[in-house]
């Protein structure tokens, strides 16, 4: 060997009957064996730090124990070797063949196993702090109690891999193929799964504290008693998955594809406090709030002090520059405008949306310069909300039929302005609009305080002796 791989791999060739060479605890520290053949070769305690193994054949080859710190295995085929507790650290193994490999308790620390094939190998208990394994193939590979903690995994397969109690913290998992994997009990504290496919994964007891789910697929997934505290949920594929007993204190939820399964006993509060359960993710954050009366007093004040409920069709551009001036001017005056544009596509039901608005509005401005664009609304909305409403309407334009039925009937329904320009608009917004629905707003509030009185029948008697 010392001669060269070439001298040694011709003697290999010539001696077929050498199945197995005995190099174990032989000194290869900085060796280069680009397509050394070390088929069945058995190097137990080799040293091989920094050597070149590039491409080199070790189909077989017995590495438990061997150092192989900083070495380059680059292609090489490692398919079935046992590299049991071998020192990887720092190793490239990038594109290497180690199917069916044994790696357990290997030491590969900050290796690069990029697009590496590791299907079915035994990682159990192995040290990939730091690795790289981006689109690497692990697929039916045990990883049993491995400590992937911060490594890439960015687009791995490792569809039906065992990752039972792995430390997955911190691990970018994003676009990775988890699809029925065995994660129960891992740790995946802060994991990056955005865009990852875990269909039908176990996932329970698994720590997912602050793990990224964003566009994930939990498809058939089993969450049941996982931690998702803080984690986030948004746009996440959930259909037929499993979450009861599981912890969602603080997660964050949006968008969500599909119906959970089950999802009964959600715990809401924090570790340490008074445990409280729902049986819905959707409402866990409502719930929470509702409980933190000072939370939910801040929440409800901010809404109905400040939301400013805009109404209108603004597809057309001159509609549009009324809008955005609106919307910028009620900024200058701390307000907070809410825009329900009809023309913009939507899946749900254009009244049933503005009523949910509206409830929650300190006034509404209605645009109602186009017939087509808020006589529904206004009808739906104006009888059921005791609320200022500012009907405005450009010069030239007349107001659908309904509107002055609604402002005589409703007074907290106001006068309707007209306005020539978007400048004229702009510069009476407070005077004509702002100031008279704060002062309608007062007066409404004064009559929702009052006590209604009680009229005694016997004031209304002449003689008060009479029956």
């Amino acid at each position: 060997m010392k001669q060269g791989v070439h001298v040694w791999n011709e003697w290999r060739a010539k001696n077929p009957g050498v199945v197995g060479p005995d190099l174990r605890f032989a000194d290869l520290s900085r060796a280069d064996l680009i397509r050394v053949d070390l088929r069945f070769a058995d190097l137990f305690g080799a040293y091989l730090l920094g050597a070149n193994l590039r491409e080199a054949y070790l189909l077989g080859a017995y590495l438990s124990k061997a150092e192989l710190k900083g070495s380059d295995l680059f292609g090489a085929n490692l398919c079935e070797a046992n590299l049991s507790r071998a020192d990887l650290g720092k190793a490239n193994l990038g594109k290497a063949n180690l199917i069916g490999a044994t790696l357990s308790e290997a030491n590969l620390c900050e290796a690069n196993l990029i697009g590496a094939t590791l299907s079915e190998a035994n990682l159990e208990k192995a040290n990939l702090i730091g690795a790289t394994l981006s689109e690497a193939d692990l697929e039916k590979a045990n990883l049993i109690g491995a400590n992937l903690r911060e490594a890439n995994l960015e687009k791995a397969n490792l569809v039906g891999s065992n990752l039972r109690e792995a430390n997955l913290e911190k691990v970018n998992l994003i676009g990775a193929k988890l699809s029925e994997a065995d994660l129960r009990r891992a740790n995946l504290t802060e994991a990056d799964l955005t865009g990852a496919d875990l269909f039908g994964a176990d996932l329970r007891e698994a720590d997912l504290r602050g793990a990224y789910l964003t566009d994930a697929n939990l498809m058939q997934a089993d969450l049941r008693g996982t931690n998702l505290v803080r984690s986030v949920l948004v746009g996440t594929k959930i259909d037929r998955a499993k979450l009861s007993g599981s912890s969602v204190y603080a997660v964050n939820v949006w968008d969500l594809e599909g119906e959970f399964e089950e999802q009964k006993d959600l715990v809401i509060t924090p570790e340490g406090d008074p445990v409280i359960t729902v049986d819905n993710i959707k409402v866990a954050q409502f719930v929470y709030l509702i409980l933190n009366n000072e939370e939910i007093r801040d929440v409800i004040n901010t809404l109905t002090s400040k939301s400013v409920l805009i109404l209108g069709r603004f597809a057309i551009p001159e509609r549009k520059a009324i809008l955005d001036a609106l919307k910028n001017k009620l900024r200058e005056y701390n307000l907070l405008p809410i825009v329900f544009d009809f023309d913009r596509p939507t899946d749900k039901d254009f009244t049933e949306t503005s009523k949910t608005l509206a409830g929650l509005a300190y006034f509404v401005i209605a645009d109602i310069t186009n017939p087509k664009s808020s006589p529904l609304e206004l009808q739906a909305t104006v009888p059921d909300y005791q609320i200022p409403f500012v009907p405005i309407i450009q010069e030239g334009e007349q107001p659908f039929a309904m509107m002055v039925d609604l402002q005589k009937k409703y007074n907290w329904v106001l006068d309707t302005l007209s306005y020539n320009s978007i400048d004229t608009l702009i510069k009476a917004l407070k005077p004509a609009i702002i100031d008279p629905a704060i002062q309608k707003h007062n007066e409404l509030r004064l009559i929702k305080a009052q006590e209604p009185k009680i009229r005694s029948a016997n004031d209304f008697i002449e003689d008060k002796g009479m029956e």
